[in-house]
């Protein structure tokens, strides 16, 4: 079956159905529509695979899906136009290009713990790029499995798009046959079963894999305000059951106490003083993590650490949000990906030292910082190598369409292609981005080097840099759900955008002349007080990853 539906996607593929921008446009629209007819359904499916509440999933799965599939349509037309560049003089007189193409039939693999989003959004991006693509839903979310195998073929142009459901016999099959890339989102132990498949075709892939995400949290810090953001990224993602949730904590030995109680008060506010009632809470996916979960926590010298929750209902599969303090570092809980329930705080001496504790571990794939140390922001973000950071919140850096996120981090040879913008974000909510950067000498705006190399923006000193053209300012709503107006917190009101050469607000850096590849990081910031902090990103990154590049030079006749 899969070959025959990798031949049928081929077939349409060399006919050139799915390069025309109308097709595009019109099955990105589709998809649209079916998000905006189907809401209900797509709601009750998410319900019975993991008792997500209706807010959470319209937030963070039905309108992040529908705000991609706009962001694709509004970008489409530009991102398939072929980008002129500087033709060398030994070629004169010519001209040179660098035109997209599509790749041609990719395989999407998606995860349970989001299973429309991240179904939907790869799909988005494998269509705005032109390419034919087949979907392998989760079989651990069947009723969104079913629903998407289902309501797609409705909508979309079916053969061209095509959804197979079933678990690790049609998940192998699709994986021995060839690709021309394949987009995998879930753990590494299964990451590394498609790697090897795909090496033995040469397939190129993309791996959104999980990770240890840290949050630090400074003394300074309106504590109120960062543990309901903590609160909300942990537990009101999925019940931790995310890969950019936070999974421990770091703070100072002297600090732990205050928040602890913090945390406590929250939560008790959030989801009643029984949990396992609270209808604001998702379940465990199933029985095997819910044992895998309730034995993380079993071991005497991590059972006693805990210092708030660890109420299980086996029946419901639901676990309460679990606080523990100082759990021993070689335990499994500490040194592998939680992704549940339970939030771990470390203890330092000094809040400096929280940065070599990270660094011990594996690179994570979101790290977060809550502080108003400029200092500390500074080291952070250069010596902290997380695929995502955010500085005074948590999560929502993943939201910002034209921020990288990691799983695109993977395949570098075939996202950096269009360098040339560094947006500011005052806050991750209001968005007010400044024109792109342009680069010193010939280079022109988008021109891709031989060498790469993205260093993140640093605050300087001196004075902003020339070359950074600044759009007027406007007002930043920095107001949370569930956070109460207070005259007195100054990051709960509307706060107007600062001058960025005004005095005590960081200045601008610029994105320096590339030498070497390196990594790519994604960096958003929220508003502590006057704190403001630049971004790098990577416009287009949604079809980058589908699409290729040619490099054409055209000699005029003589």
């Amino acid at each position: 079956m899969a070959e025959e539906t990798v031949r049928e996607l081929r077939a349409s593929f060399a006919a050139g159905r799915t390069r025309p921008a109308e097709w595009r446009a019109a099955q990105l629209k589709a998809l649209v529509r079916l998000i905006d007819e189907k809401e209900a359904d797509i709601t009750a499916a998410l319900h019975d695979d993991l008792a997500k509440p209706h807010m959470e999933s319209y937030l963070h799965e039905i309108s992040l899906a529908k705000s991609s599939c706009k962001f694709a349509l509004n970008g489409l037309k530009n991102w398939m136009k072929p980008e002129k560049v500087p033709a060398a003089i030994t070629t004169f007189p010519s001209s040179a290009q660098i035109v997209p193409e599509p790749l041609g039939v990719v395989l999407i693999i998606s995860a349970w713990n989001y299973p429309f989003m991240l179904s939907i959004d790869p799909v988005i991006g494998a269509i705005a790029a032109g390419n034919a693509v087949v979907l392998k839903p989760s079989e651990l979310a069947p009723a969104t499995s079913s629903m998407l195998a289902k309501l797609l073929p409705e909508y979309v142009d079916s053969t061209c798009i095509k959804v197979v459901e079933g678990g690790v016999t049609e998940t192998t099959e699709l994986l021995e046959q060839r690709w021309d890339k394949i987009f995998y989102t879930g753990s590494g132990t299964v990451g590394r079963i498609v790697l090897a498949a795909a090496a033995k075709h040469l397939t190129p892939v993309a791996l959104e894999l999980g990770g240890k995400c840290p949050v630090i949290v400074d003394s300074n810090v309106d504590l109120h305000v960062a543990v309901k953001r903590i609160a909300v990224g942990k537990w009101g993602c999925n019940n931790g059951q995310a890969c950019i949730a936070p999974d421990y904590i770091i703070t100072t030995k002297s600090f732990a106490p205050e928040l602890v109680d913090s945390l406590k008060r929250v939560l008790e506010r959030f989801y009643g003083k029984d949990p396992l009632e609270s209808t604001d809470l998702s379940r465990i996916v199933n029985s095997k993590h819910f044992q895998r979960l309730t034995e993380l926590v079993e071991e005497k010298k991590v059972a006693e650490k805990i210092v708030y929750g660890g109420q299980t209902d086996e029946k419901r599969l639901k676990i309460a949000p679990t606080i523990l303090l100082d759990v021993p570092q070689d335990t499994a809980l500490m040194t592998g990906e939680i992704f549940g329930p339970y939030l771990p705080i470390v203890t330092v001496e000094k809040i400096e030292d929280s940065i070599d504790l990270i660094n011990t571990k594996t690179k994570p794939l979101a790290a977060y910082l809550f502080t108003k140390n400029k200092k500390l922001q500074q080291d952070f973000v250069a010596n902290v190598p997380a695929g995502g950071m955010l500085v005074n919140d948590v999560a929502l850096h993943v939201i910002e369409p034209c921020l990288l996120h990691q799983e695109l981090c993977n395949e570098l040879h075939s996202l950096l292609q269009n360098l040339n913008s560094a947006p500011i974000f005052p806050n991750a909510a209001g968005r007010e981005p400044v024109p792109p950067l342009r680069r010193r000498g010939r280079q022109r705006d988008g021109q891709l080097p031989r060498q790469v190399q993205l260093r993140l923006l640093h605050p300087q000193e001196g004075g902003p840099d020339p070359r950074l053209r600044r759009r007027g300012g406007g007002e930043v709503p920095a107001l949370h759900a569930g956070e109460a107006e207070d005259p007195e917190r100054p990051d709960q009101r509307q706060l107007h955008r600062p001058d960025p050469g005004a005095p005590g607000v960081p200045q601008g850096g610029a994105l320096d002349d590339p030498l070497a590849v390196q990594s790519v990081r994604a960096l958003c910031s929220c508003w502590s007080g006057a704190e403001y902090i630049q971004t790098i990103t990577l416009p287009n990154a949604k079809i980058k990853g589908v699409a290729s590049v040619r490099c054409v030079t055209q000699l005029y006749d003589a």
